[in-house]
């Protein structure tokens, strides 16, 4: 059995080997969308030198500390003037300097009397002050936005302002989720007995679509050797390029997921990791029609599943993608924990923030099947191998998630 580390590592490095490629979208719906091209911008940002303020623009003069106001310029309405040293315009924020004029004075700065603008006592002013000069965002030519961006919202307006109505693009993920258990019924049904309402498939698609992948449900099969592998079948033949399985990855009587992957021609990268919850996760690869797979076997218990997702998938998507990084912080341990041995955990806890300083608590349910309590658990405590009976006080690593 190899380690949380190990097992990560040959993840990694299937994901940076992935070819997803590219599209074109609409610069409108480009946000969340992974750039995959340098934008330069096609015009010095901005194109002219303009007011920061609004005020009088003025010939600037050391000498002078009042000015006969001659004419107003607005954003979008020049006119130029020549002004001589005791002439001001009037400007708003974002207008066109005039030539002759060398700095801008902020209305709160100056007093106005019928057409003289008077500088009030005390102020200063200098030349070129509150001027934005002309390329003094971005000149024509210069990257603006690079390639290999994760565009927010700050990204899409400077691609407007490059003159963009579409960019190219990474090709979002398809990501099939298939669930698989005898003890699972629809959410639309009342589980009796020892039934339970299938729910890992409804949590992974989500889980997909929150890191802005598409996922694709293929609900769940109960666990009939034949219908499990015509199912797992018909994801493995559709355009997902990554496939995620619940169930069947352990070593019980009807675990025969990792089976049917071996005679469907999936490549077997790691079977079980050091881990808790999760251990029994089953990773690999298929090779067809030119494109490469990546096959997830996750284990069956809600909780479960969804930790291997957190701690698996979503980091290399978030990678594969230049996602902000995860939220990785650390806090201190408001109980102790409980931990004998060499696996690598990641507990379910609460963080709270006071005076700058985070503390979290793992005082809520550790069963691999109380999805209630999971739900309302807001970050995974990370605790390495070597790590033995963390106490109150001391400070550990967290995943928010």
């Amino acid at each position: 059995m190899i380690s949380y580390s190990e097992a990560f590592a040959l993840i990694e490095k299937e994901f940076a080997e992935l070819n997803i490629g590219t599209e074109i979208t609409p610069l409108e719906l480009a946000v969340n969308r992974t750039i995959a091209e340098d934008i330069a911008a096609d015009v010095n940002l901005p194109s002219f030198d303009n007011s920061a303020v609004d005020g009088v623009a003025i010939k600037f003069s050391e000498k002078i500390a009042s000015w006969k106001i001659v004419g107003e310029i607005s954003a979008g309405n020049f006119k130029e003037y020549s002004l001589r040293e005791n002439e001001a315009v009037r400007i708003m924020t974002g207008a066109r300097i005039p030539e002759s004029c060398d700095a801008v004075i902020p209305l709160e700065d100056y007093d106005v009397e019928g057409t003289i603008s008077r500088l009030k006592s005390g102020v200063k002013i200098k030349r070129r002050m509150n001027i934005r000069p002309k390329a003094s965002d971005i000149s024509k030519g210069e990257i603006a936005v690079s390639k290999n961006t994760f565009l927010n919202a700050r990204n899409i307006a400077a691609l407007a302002a490059c003159g963009r109505t579409e960019v190219k693009v990474l090709k979002k993920l398809k990501c099939a989720v298939l669930a698989t258990g005898d003890e699972l019924v629809p959410v639309n049904a009342k589980p009796e007995g020892d039934k339970i309402r299938a729910s890992n498939h409804f949590g992974l698609t989500a889980a997909v679509e929150s890191v802005f992948q598409t996922g694709i449900n293929y609900g769940f099969v109960n666990d009939n050797y034949v219908e499990v592998k015509e199912k797992i079948e018909e994801t493995l033949n559709s355009e997902a390029d990554l496939i995620i399985t619940t169930g069947g990855v352990s070593v019980g009587k009807y675990d025969f997921v990792k089976e049917i992957f071996a005679n469907l021609g999936v490549e077997e990268i790691f079977w079980r990791a050091y881990i808790k919850p999760g251990k029994p996760a089953y990773f690999g690869k298929l090779q067809k029609s030119g494109k490469k797979k990546l096959v997830f076997g996750l284990a069956g218990n809600p909780v479960s599943c969804m930790v291997n997702f957190d701690v698996y998938i979503k980091p290399n998507i978030v990678r594969k993608y230049g996602m902000p990084s995860l939220n990785r912080i650390e806090a201190e341990l408001l109980n102790d924990v409980r931990k004998h041995d060499g696996k690598r955990h990641f507990v379910r806890g609460t963080v709270s923030k006071n005076n700058e300083k985070y503390f979290v608590s793992s005082q809520i349910s550790q069963s691999s099947g109380n999805l209630a309590r999971f739900s309302q658990s807001n970050c995974l405590i990370e605790l390495d191998e070597d790590a033995r009976n963390p106490r109150k006080g001391d400070n550990v690593k967290c995943i928010l998630i």
